[in-house]
């Protein structure tokens, strides 16, 4: 398999700490792919452009970090990810992924809103997306995710990964000592730990 990706990526990160929780690191080549360029490589496997994408053993390109995770998950023997059946742990992590992935969708997109020339409206919308941060910090020190690794409970701790990597000069464990508490043993997961974005 092939993972194209960028070290900075964090639904790319997401993707290969998944790999290593599956256990099946090995089996994945890491392409390293600028998406912004819109290399041909990419735009024939994925036309959206976007990073990450997978393609596997069967040649079959896939794309979004959901449905690549959902993938991985089908390979080796290691305990699951995505809880199985309809049971309430399954939509339980489904629903830390949906929360964790929108936290990333707000952190990544806010990030390059704030490198734009600012007027009234690209402040607005920066503001807004701080505010859905916010709250999903909020809602996480009040119930927080578990201690079972999910793709759930790995997708909010990647989240709170990417805040610290993008956004050190706003601290959020001071105001959130609960969720500080429970990342603390969840990021030195070998798939957290080996995962962590560059510098």
């Amino acid at each position: 398999m092939k993972l194209m990706t960028s070290a900075t990526s964090p639904f790319g990160r997401k993707v290969a700490a998944c790999a290593i929780a599956r256990e099946i690191d090995s089996q994945i080549e890491i392409v390293p792919t600028n998406a912004n360029d819109s290399p041909a490589v990419l735009t024939v496997a994925n036309p959206l452009s976007k990073i990450p994408c997978l393609i596997t053993t069967d040649g079959v390109a896939l794309f979004d970090s959901p449905v690549i995770c959902e993938y991985l998950d089908t390979i080796g023997d290691a305990p699951p990810l995505f809880p199985r059946g309809g049971s309430g742990a399954r939509w339980h992590a489904l629903k830390l992924q949906a929360l964790g992935d929108g936290m990333l969708d707000a952190g990544v997109l806010r990030r390059g809103e704030r490198s734009e020339p600012q007027d009234a409206r690209r402040s607005l919308l920066v503001g807004r997306l701080k505010a859905a941060v916010d709250r999903s910090l909020d809602q996480l020190e009040a119930d927080l995710p578990g201690h079972v690794l999910d793709i759930g409970t790995l997708t909010i701790a990647v989240a709170l990964g990417y805040l610290d990597f993008r956004y050190a000069e706003e601290p959020w464990r001071a105001s959130h000592p609960r969720l500080a508490a429970w990342y603390e043993p969840i990021a030195a997961l070998p798939a957290l730990a080996r995962t962590a974005p560059p510098g």
